[in-house]
């Protein structure tokens, strides 16, 4: 599948966007709260794989708001404060409280209003390369986090995501840690394929999907049906946003997905 490089005519309404009043109302209290509240700096989502690491995003301007410059950098405020909502949450995976999960869903739309990539699937180089999943609506509850030992005997590790746009294909791998095995790592991997459906949306179709080592599959091998039920990417997606650090998706099902782009190279 070639990647369509045409540029398109750009209108004045992308060129320049327009201010956004609840951007204003959100820093102005984010900053106050900082300057009474002073938090120590911590790791933002935990460790890497060794030779990863996630592409910065700019940092948060200290301009005045609602000037010129201001307004251009309004995104990168916007993802400033997206990444602090969503530290210490486990990407929502085991779920969030009501407010902070708005709070979350107001950034994202902010951010989906000044997409730099509307036609994302028309530029796939922006969506192409490695993945790590900041946040997802994706939950894990009541007895599916029991039977699948997630509450104190298994582990959740990261989640990454691997997308070759030549070959259009997606491998998405889900990170676990099993206490009671002399803590064994493992991982469960899903493979994908996808094709372009519009100038934004992918349908997603499940190809295979591997655990390993032996003993971890055999821990999940009762429940195994339930775990693919909640990590199989098959239907369709709508990216939503895409810049070269940031990646923000919906589902048919109705959930979000917040990736940040990670470089180096890794062979699953």
């Amino acid at each position: 599948m070639a990647t369509k490089l045409v540029q398109h005519p750009i209108t004045a309404s992308q060129v320049v966007p327009p201010p956004i009043p609840n951007v204003i109302k959100i820093m102005r209290t984010h900053r106050a709260f900082s300057a009474t509240h002073p938090r120590k700096q911590s790791a933002r989502f935990g460790d890497y794989p060794s030779g990863f690491k996630p592409i910065k995003v700019a940092e948060q301007s200290s301009g005045v708001l609602g000037s010129p410059e201001q307004e251009k950098e309004q995104p990168a405020q916007i993802k400033a404060l997206l990444y602090e909502a969503v530290q210490g949450i486990n990407r929502g995976i085991f779920g969030v409280p009501s407010a902070k999960k708005s709070e979350i869903e107001g950034l994202v739309k902010l951010l989906e209003s000044q997409n730099p990539t509307p036609n994302p699937t028309i530029y796939l180089e922006k969506v192409g390369g490695r993945w790590k999943l900041v946040y997802s609506t994706i939950t894990i509850l009541g007895s599916k986090r029991t039977k699948l030992g997630l509450r104190d005997f298994i582990t959740l590790g990261d989640f990454f995501q691997t997308i070759d746009v030549a070959e259009g294909k997606a491998v998405n791998v889900v990170m676990f840690n099993v206490r009671g095995l002399n803590l064994l790592n493992g991982q469960l991997k899903i493979d994908a394929s996808f094709k372009i459906t519009s100038k934004s949306r992918v349908d997603i179709s499940y190809d295979n999907s591997t655990i390993t080592p032996d003993l971890l599959r055999n821990v999940f091998r009762k429940n195994y049906d339930l775990l693919l039920s909640i990590f199989n990417p098959e239907g369709w997606l709508e990216i939503t946003y895409v810049d070269d650090a940031l990646r923000i998706g919906r589902d048919d099902k109705g959930n979000i997905f917040i990736l940040e782009r990670l470089e180096g190279h890794l062979t699953w």
